[in-house]
């Protein structure tokens, strides 16, 4: 199973790719898809992440993909834009005919990392011991790979389940 785990970011959008075969986990790519705030307006920036991110897509075909939800803070207008982006995070493995799985920040770091208030170097640390020998963009990047394998955990432990129910059923 090929999964992408997407960072949703209006400025950085962190996007990671790993392959899933039973409990072993391997690095497919990452990267970051960038806007200019200090040129583009902001349709121009939605254009322009939609498009690299539809490329990630076209380039590494995953079958299932994963968003983190963003966080509320403060300054509304901020929250609104990163919202924004995060549309275009569910948007493109939406026209790729995929679902997908929705994470908050906490959940992610709770199952890669143990903790759910964990640190971002955490993450990145932990990230590295899952997918040995791994070049990571940046952190944005290595947030987008932890969504990734928070969501295969995911993914797999519904699978069992539905075995599990099928087989009591049966």
């Amino acid at each position: 199973m090929r999964v992408i785990g997407i960072d949703p970011g209006l400025r950085n959008l962190g996007w990671g790719v790993i392959d899933v075969a039973g409990a072993r986990l391997s690095h497919v790519a990452n990267g970051i898809c960038h806007s200019d705030g200090a040129t583009d307006d902001l349709a121009r920036r939605l254009c322009s992440l939609h498009a690299q991110l539809t490329e990630v897509f076209r380039l590494y075909q995953p079958e299932t993909a994963a968003v983190e939800h963003t966080f509320v803070n403060k300054d509304a207008v901020a929250t609104l834009k990163l919202g924004q982006a995060r549309g275009i995070a569910l948007l493109v493995p939406a026209q790729f005919g995929l679902e997908v799985g929705e994470y908050a920040p906490n959940a992610v770091k709770k199952t890669v990392v143990g903790v759910g208030h964990a640190a971002k170097v955490q993450v990145d640390h932990m990230v590295r011991l899952h997918l040995p020998g791994v070049q990571i963009a940046g952190p944005d990047a290595a947030d987008a790979l932890a969504v990734a394998i928070c969501h295969s955990h995911h993914v797999q432990s519904a699978g069992r389940l539905q075995q599990a129910l099928r087989r009591a059923a049966g």
